[in-house]
């Protein structure tokens, strides 16, 4: 599984190189493409047999594997419907299909597409996907990371539990709706939790056999999971404080420490050296005007700390499951009983909640995602240490309830995908139906857009979600003098006061966009 981790990360850093060459067209990622696929087939081969499979053949097996195949297939039916989501459909789709169109990755500058420059091997995945399918394929590969992180969860899980226990772990985490959720939607969280739980394997073999090529290992996963969101940077004290705590000999703990730290920082390097080149801030968009970060005082406020734990297991639009609020407190009652092994899970989870409160939370539930994987297997931990046979049995039957509250759930809210995916529903019908106009969402829904060519260009101004705008167009966030265009559009926006000589041709109250053009001659900004 590491071997696959790593090559998914060379896939995805050779399609960053082809954009960066400015060859990033349908045959150069198709020649990389086949070769990644070639060498997750060998990888499969040789492996196969040393994969660990659930035996199905088990009585108390075959019902877990049951629901948490019904939970799959429930979330597969929300991937195959088309996007509706905010940030895919901002930036995660959009940035990509820019690149795509572009043939080349460059920083795109101004204060909508600001994080052009920020590590997305997530992202680079999308750019075969919308190369060769559309948006329905980018979802896919989101699922997909969801299956490989349960898959994950349930070898690291069989290093302490049984087989029905590990399940039980993998069926808390994948039971959370913010998981649910996830896993529909052209996001990348799901790919950085896949590399983080990889990174925390690691340490774990690397506990089990003190073979100090599963720190470096770990390192590189980490590393991934930074290329993915910048923001895994702040897991690294987490194991910096492990090293720290857990050798003996300190000088061996600074040296592993260094080696940790390296690899991590090596391997989303390239990105960071990519926005520094571009912006001088090798984190940009962070610490700027655009996306300030600041310590708060309210972090040291009793009353803030109670609430905003109290909202992340409460309030949360994309909520996490309960199990971990009921199961958790229960951590401090037997503690001693939990295994050794689980100490450094138990160390990274406290760690990790103390992160994630101490960083901005603009995201919801998916702040807290990459842990849930580590917080799942604490939880079954404490679970399978309560003493009370009755309990354990109730905290057992909850993990299925809340599974199938989820199911249920997600199924109502997927059952709008379902018209569209047996085409029924057509996808201009469904998108014109259930896209948030007033909210920065963009379809040409009556085709006006379709009858412009390719000689075309179009200044926008009051847009922001654009990934389905197939025209050519330049945004007002990043135009610039001698740009050329023939054609204004607004959305929920007044054209500027220096066009208001230019004759408005056509207006669409559904969308709130309005065309103007100037008798068809190009303008030059």
């Amino acid at each position: 599984m590491f071997a696959l981790a790593i090559l998914i990360g060379i896939y995805s850093y050779t399609i960053f190189a082809l954009g960066i060459l400015g060859i990033l067209y349908r045959e150069t990622i198709l020649i990389a493409t086949m070769v990644f696929i070639v060498g997750a087939l060998l990888f499969y081969k040789k492996n196969k047999y040393e994969i660990p499979r659930p035996k199905l053949n088990n009585k108390e097996i075959r019902p877990l594997f049951l629901l948490f195949a019904v939970m799959a297939i429930v979330n597969l039916v929300g991937a195959l419907g088309p996007e509706l989501s905010f940030d895919a459909l901002w930036y995660h789709l959009t940035i990509p299909k820019i690149f795509l169109e572009n043939h080349r990755i460059d920083f795109i500058p101004g204060n909508l597409f600001y994080y052009s420059v920020t590590p997305k091997i997530g992202d680079m995945l999308y750019v075969p996907a919308l190369a060769f399918g559309n948006e329905i394929l980018a979802k896919l590969i989101q699922w997909s990371f969801g299956i490989l992180t349960c898959f994950v969860i349930y070898i690291l899980s069989r290093k302490y539990f049984t087989q029905k226990v590990s399940l039980i772990a993998v069926l808390i985490f994948y039971g959370s709706l913010v998981v649910a959720w996830e896993s529909t939607v052209a996001y990348i969280d799901l790919i950085r939790t896949f590399f983080e739980l990889m990174a925390v394997w690691g340490i774990v073999n690397y506990l089990q056999t003190r073979d100090k090529k599963w720190v470096l290992e770990s390192g590189i996963m980490l590393g991934l999971a930074a290329a993915t969101k910048i923001l895994a940077l702040t897991s690294l004290p987490i194991f910096i404080i492990f090293f720290l705590l857990f050798e003996k000999n300190k000088l061996t703990a600074l040296k592993l420490v260094a080696v940790f730290t390296f690899c991590t920082l090596l391997v989303p390097f390239p990105w960071i050296f990519w926005a520094w080149l571009n912006t001088s801030n090798p984190v940009y968009p962070f610490f700027t005007n655009i996306y300030p970060v600041a310590g708060s005082i309210e972090l040291l406020n009793p009353v803030y700390f109670a609430k905003s734990f109290f909202d992340m297991f409460f309030r949360l639009a994309d909520p996490i499951s309960p199990i971990y609020i009921i199961v958790l407190p229960l951590f401090f009652v037997y503690f001693k009983k939990i295994g050794p092994n689980l100490k450094f899970i138990s160390l990274y989870a406290i760690l990790a909640l103390i992160i994630w409160y101490a960083l901005p939370r603009t995201g919801g539930g998916r702040f807290i995602l990459p842990y849930l994987p580590a917080l799942s297997i604490l939880a079954t931990g404490i679970i399978v240490a309560v003493e009370n046979v009755r309990l354990k049995k109730y905290l057992f039957a909850l993990v299925i309830l809340v599974c199938v509250i989820t199911i249920g759930y997600r199924a109502v809210a997927n059952v709008r995908y379902v018209p569209v995916i047996l085409g029924t529903e057509s996808k201009d019908e469904y998108l014109t139906k259930n896209l948030n106009f007033s909210f920065g969402d963009f379809y040409d829904t009556d085709g006006f857009f379709k009858n412009l060519t390719k000689d075309d260009k179009v200044l926008l101004y009051g847009f922001h979600n654009l990934y389905y705008a197939d025209f050519p167009f330049i945004h007002e966030s990043y135009v610039k003098r001698g740009d050329s265009f023939n054609y204004i559009a607004t959305q929920d926006a007044e054209i500027p006061e220096r066009f208001s000589e230019w004759k408005l041709i056509y207006e669409n109250d559904k969308t709130n966009v309005k065309v103007y053009t100037l008798e068809e001659v190009t303008w030059h900004y």
